[in-house]
């Protein structure tokens, strides 16, 4: 199929496609079901979600709170991207409309949230990644996909939609969905209000500016207030200066981006709009991610039976052919090896972790001098360091069971999920003081053992070393450390409070829009 010429007209249902039977929601927000108290109708837009497609912790978001939300009384759908490895998943899944050339196509997720899949084949239908190919090279076209995304999504919360099921708020998650609050504040009639939720500011989708008339947008957007960003088209920028409402992963993250530290250059305009930023800690699938019930792990338990999960730990050292010691502390570390997850730092402390009797399991992907610094260090300390370099679920699992310590010390975490699996595994996390860190950990003092983990505040090696000199000091108090234990695991770290908070703000939103529009003149 060739490439329409982009944009491109909005079209009804194709002849035997399947058109939304619910009516369309009202000036109040409203729809032809009961007259009180309708559902709030939300439209999830983001470029991956778990388990179709996933390459980071926002595939894991995209999954959980729209179901979350649905429990909590909404009427949630997601908008994704028709890749090639969803097509596999769900097959050819009915259309039901056309938008700007594509086939709007239709699914449902395991938790049964409905899915809107957006299928421009010339734009998403080839192997690879959804941002990158085989080789790990930007797609070229990166410019295209996602403003073809982000436009037609934008569409189907308009008076331009073809669908029946019409949103009251748009809710577009990271750069790729950043055009779409552009479209609805300046061309879309009769737009939904937008919340824009930035997921980690330094992914920012950035362009040549000749990708603005490439994409054909609105007359006067390319401008500092609007989507230039340094001589460059910012998609995330435009996601940020249009939306109605700005939302991030955490409090902490909501106030260090306002910060030139971590602002990624749009602090400026993150603390002008300081008012409509909030941030909302994320959740975790607390069924999943149970270890009580954990099909993926040796041996189940809770905080009653913390002693079966000393059979984790001998699994988890065999599987990466450590020595079988159950007194030696056995740190875990999964993740992206990069720079901001600070593995360089536990590279540099490595040594002196072994010295002091602990080993080091290890799973990841990243950047390729980390990958070999982890490497050399495991030839070093065959036995006691051991490094998996890749991702596989089931081990990550094993290795949040079968682990003592769990090691984040990011240079910026926006929220993080680890540390919340980790204290719900009884695993105590060692983590830098920032972002979601800062806000789901509570630390240990020094002689304190009512905490749930390790907290340090410089990105240095010597402040790491320091924290897990403390954390080893507790492992070694059987009774403080399984105080600690249990503290993380009678945490909640369910959806439902997120849920419960991005309810209040999409009625507020909401309610909002409806004055709006009641304003005379």
């Amino acid at each position: 199929m060739g490439e329409p010429e982009f944009p491109l007209r909005i079209g009804g249902a194709p002849e035997g496609g399947i058109r939304d039977r619910t009516g369309p929601a009202g000036p109040d927000g409203g729809g032809t079901g009961p007259a009180t108290d309708p559902p709030v109708r939300v439209l999830f837009v983001a470029s991956e979600c778990a388990p179709w497609v996933k390459t980071g912790g926002l595939a894991d978001v995209v999954a959980a709170l729209p179901a979350a939300l649905v429990a909590a009384g909404l009427d949630v759908r997601v908008c994704l991207p028709f890749y090639r490895s969803i097509r596999r998943e769900v097959g050819e899944a009915p259309a039901c409309a056309t938008v700007l050339g594509a086939l709007v196509r239709e699914a449902t997720l395991p938790s049964g949230v409905p899915v809107y899949l957006i299928d421009a084949p010339w734009l998403f239908g080839r192997d690879g990644g959804p941002y990158q190919d085989g080789e790990g090279r930007d797609w070229r076209d990166n410019a295209q996909r996602f403003g073809l995304f982000a436009r037609v999504c934008a569409s189907l919360a308009s008076d331009e939609t073809p669908l029946l099921w019409r949103p009251d708020v748009f809710h577009g998650h990271d750069w790729q969905a950043g055009l779409g609050p552009m479209w609805l504040k300046t061309a879309l009639p009769g737009a939904a209000p937008s919340v824009m939720t930035i997921h980690n500011l330094a992914f920012q989708g950035l362009f040549p500016p000749e990708t603005v008339n490439a994409l054909r947008l609105p007359p006067g957007v390319y401008a500092v207030e609007g989507v230039e960003f340094y001589g460059r088209l910012s998609f995330l920028k435009a996601g940020l200066h249009y939306a109605d409402v700005l939302t991030t992963v955490s409090p902490t993250y909501a106030r260090e981006i306002q910060e030139e530290a971590q602002g990624c250059g749009l602090h400026g305009l993150l603390a002008r709009r300081r008012a409509d930023l909030t941030g909302i800690v994320n959740g975790i699938d607390d069924i999943v991610w149970n270890p009580a019930t954990d099909p993926l792990i040796t041996a189940r338990y809770d905080s009653k039976t913390l002693a079966e999960k000393r059979f984790n730990k001998e699994a988890l050292q065999r599987r990466f052919d450590l020595v079988v010691d159950p007194t030696r502390p056995l740190f875990g570390m999964v993740g992206r090896l990069t720079w901001q997850k600070g593995v360089d730092l536990v590279a540099e402390i490595a040594d002196r972790l072994v010295q002091a009797g602990g080993q080091l399991a290890v799973l990841g992907t990243g950047e390729r001098g980390l990958e070999d610094s982890l490497r050399v260090l495991a030839r070093r300390h065959r036995g006691a360091i051991a490094v998996r370099i890749g991702f596989e679920e089931g081990l990550a699992h094993e290795i949040e069971a079968g682990a003592d310590l769990f090691l984040m010390p990011s240079r910026f975490e926006p929220c993080g999920l680890n540390q919340m699996y980790s204290q719900r595994y009884g695993t105590p996390p060692v983590a830098r003081a920032t972002g979601g860190l800062a806000d789901t950990i509570r630390a240990v003092g020094p002689g304190d053992c009512a905490g749930s983990g390790f907290l340090f505040e410089e990105a240095t090696g010597t402040a790491l070393w320091e924290a897990v000199e403390q954390a080893l000091a507790a492992y070694r108090d059987a009774s403080c450390w399984t105080r600690i234990m249990c503290h993380g695991m009678r945490q909640d770290f369910s959806w439902t409070r997120s849920a419960l908070r991005y309810r209040a703000l999409y009625h507020a939103l909401v309610s909002g829009a409806a004055a709006r529009r009641r304003m005379p003149g």
